[in-house]
């Protein structure tokens, strides 16, 4: 596909399969310049390995399932965004004007850790203009849902939903496998021996 070309999904008018690329991070933000997408891949790829070392600790600790399955999914997702800025600029050809190819000679649009992410999930439901008395946007014409987005921000989208809704049953339940991973209460404070002995 070229760059914005879009088809509907089954025959729907709200969902569409439509062609763009982000070249910063969720909502097409931006860090200006090459250094600032090179600050960003960095960024991102340092969150990436402290997730990582977190979500071990967390499975040899037996959390909560429902704790690790989520951070799991904002993990993946960010490595699929990472693997996607890191070599899509490296492999194809630029898709501003007409369809990208594969391995072009000559080397790709971008170097290591400089390409763009590609997105493509796209569900234009709802638009029409703000009423005149709406602050701030009266009167401008509005379209839900804009944005287009892939596989891997719907894992990081869906796993940080996962965590707000249900951040008090998974965190306590890693307090507890904390705990019994000390096995006893010498050297607790006060504070973690008197919860140990409640639960």
């Amino acid at each position: 596909m070229y760059m914005n070309q879009d088809f509907p999904v089954m025959g729907l008018d709200w969902f569409k399969i439509h062609f763009t690329e982000n070249e910063g991070m969720a909502f097409g933000l931006t860090l200006s310049g090459s250094y600032g997408k090179l600050a960003l891949s960095v960024f991102r790829i340092l969150a990436v390995i402290v997730m990582g070392y977190y979500l071990n600790k967390l499975v040899k600790l037996k959390a909560s399932k429902g704790l690790i399955i989520s951070l799991s999914l904002i993990f993946a997702g960010a490595l699929g965004n990472i693997i996607d800025s890191a070599f899509y600029g490296l492999l194809f050809s630029s898709s501003y004007h007409g369809v990208a190819t594969f391995l072009p000679e000559g080397g790709g649009y971008a170097s290591f850790l400089h390409g763009h992410v590609v997105d493509m999930f796209y569900f234009p439901m709802w638009s029409g203009k703000f009423p005149t008395w709406f602050p701030f946007w009266g009167g401008e014409h509005f379209l839900f849902f804009r944005s287009i987005f892939n596989v891997a921000d719907m894992a990081i989208t869906f796993g940080v939903i996962l965590i707000i809704f249900f951040q008090k049953s998974f965190f306590e339940a890693e307090e507890e496998a904390q705990l019994q991973e000390l096995g006893n209460t010498d050297g607790l404070s006060e504070e973690q021996t008197t919860l140990q002995e409640v639960k």
